[in-house]
């Protein structure tokens, strides 16, 4: 752990054994005052403790959730990354949460799932200050005025963004991978060489041979992304079924190539986001009680004491290197993820 006021250590599974040892099946709730009009249980089995798949209508987005949790819990927003699973990630975290107190909302990426864009000529942007945008707007649907924000790669950013630009909204931040939020200006500069090659998909999407790769072959390129992530995991195939069937929405390839163009500015971004992406453009500082993690064994990001960063933080923080863990560090250690939670929680 890395703070202001600490060496580094690293977070182990014994140091999480008793958050770890609570997760388990999980029951959702339904969110007080939600009507028929705002919100809509879609009929289907219950995934995995998490309840039915809900949807509920941003200005932008007719947005696929899940919730559980008291109805009156303290509100934790948990994000997943690409190409992973919102039920994957949270299986074990939600439920952990859950049995707290903890009101937890998992919400859909644009184009991922049951998540569909309410109009045909609304751009398909994958970009940062889109993900952040939808957060808020999710917010503002269900009517919860402030809340936690933990999520991972795309999920991860979309907290960070709308913890720097609505901190009023963020009651704390888990975040892993540090600072998330993209520094378009530097896009040309290159990383170190052992770093780009871990990035290689973002480079692969800059060309038409990118798209049609993903087009034809989703899941053996989502495949490749997991194994070299997260190399250290041993997932099974039911999970990677459960999310292979989220890459099927009809705006999933265009959302993933404009998101990885954008960020390499290679591709420019939807007129409507312009005035947040120029604020974003300074590289705003977070001012929320903050916990950012790494993976131990993360295959695209090397972990790091978080000391490359801190000055982006400038409300209580803490840092964590997870052993045992990759990209999709909620899904590989779920304990020590919802620790994570916990410590933000008791900073405020």
């Amino acid at each position: 752990m890395i703070s202001r006021r600490g060496p580094v250590q690293v977070m182990t599974a014994a140091a999480v054994t008793e958050v770890a040892g609570s997760a388990g099946v999980g029951q959702a709730s339904a969110r007080p005052g939600t009507t028929a009009a705002t919100a809509a249980a879609t009929t289907g089995p219950t995934e995995n403790g998490l309840g039915p798949v809900r949807q509920i209508r941003t200005d932008v987005l007719d947005l696929a959730y899940h919730d559980v949790g008291p109805g009156h819990g303290k509100p934790v927003i948990l994000l997943h990354g690409w190409p992973f699973s919102p039920v994957g990630s949270y299986a074990e975290v939600a439920p952990a949460l859950a049995r707290r107190g903890y009101r937890c909302y998992i919400p859909y990426l644009r184009g991922h799932g049951q998540t569909r864009f309410l109009r045909e000529d609304v751009f398909r942007s994958g970009q940062q200050a889109a993900l952040g945008s939808d957060l808020i707007a999710f917010m503002d649907a269900l009517r919860v005025p402030r809340a936690l924000f933990a999520g991972y790669d795309w999920g991860g950013r979309a907290g960070d963004v709308a913890a720097a630009l609505w901190p009023e909204r963020c009651t704390g931040l888990v975040s892993v991978n540090g600072y998330l939020i993209q520094n378009l200006a530097a896009a040309q500069e290159p990383m170190a060489p052992a770093i780009e090659e871990g990035s290689w998909y973002f480079f692969y999407f800059l060309t038409e041979r990118g798209r049609k790769g993903l087009q034809r072959d989703r899941e053996g390129l989502a495949r490749v992304v997991w194994h070299r992530n997260s190399p250290e995991w041993r997932f099974a195939e039911a999970e990677f079924a459960q999310a292979a069937a989220l890459w099927t929405n009809p705006d999933y390839v265009d959302v993933v190539i404009h998101s990885y163009r954008h960020r390499l500015a290679a591709a420019p971004g939807d007129p409507r986001y312009a005035e947040l992406e120029q604020r974003l453009s300074a590289q705003p500082t977070i001012t929320v009680p903050a916990v950012t993690l790494d993976g131990r064994a993360d295959g695209v990001t090397p972990p790091t004491d978080g000391s490359g960063y801190a000055a982006h933080f400038s409300g209580p923080w803490t840092h964590h290197v997870v052993s045992g863990a990759g990209h999709n560090l909620p899904q590989e250690q779920p304990g020590a993820f919802t620790a994570a939670i916990l410590e933000v929680d008791a900073m405020r």
